[in-house]
């Protein structure tokens, strides 16, 4: 069950990550002509994605790189909780639906 686990968080985490920087290019918070609401909106649009992309790159690269629990504590380790897995797995699936949706 850990191996499925950790294959699901790990393709989880691709989709979010792929997804993430789409969708941060496209932010431009700082572009011209942009009232101070369209602004905060588009700051705080490139925040969430930024976070989004730095986790679910850690969900990608930390086990392709060796990196555990005993190297950092800041770093995710090998064995994602069920937790962790859960919420990258639901973030996929969201992506995953509104891109069906589209066509």
């Amino acid at each position: 069950m850990t191996n499925f686990l950790q294959t699901l968080h790990w393709a989880a985490g691709l989709i979010v990550l792929a997804e993430a920087l789409n969708k941060l290019e496209r932010t431009t918070p700082f572009a011209q002509g942009m009232t101070n609401h369209d602004r905060l909106v588009d700051g705080l649009k490139a925040i969430a994605w930024t976070l989004l992309a730095l986790g679910s790159a850690v969900a990608v690269f930390s086990p392709a790189l060796g990196v555990n629990a005993r190297a950092s504590q800041m770093v995710l380790h090998q064995s994602p909780s069920m937790a962790e897995v859960a919420v990258l797995v639901g973030f996929a699936v969201l992506i995953i639906r509104t891109r069906v949706k589209e066509g």
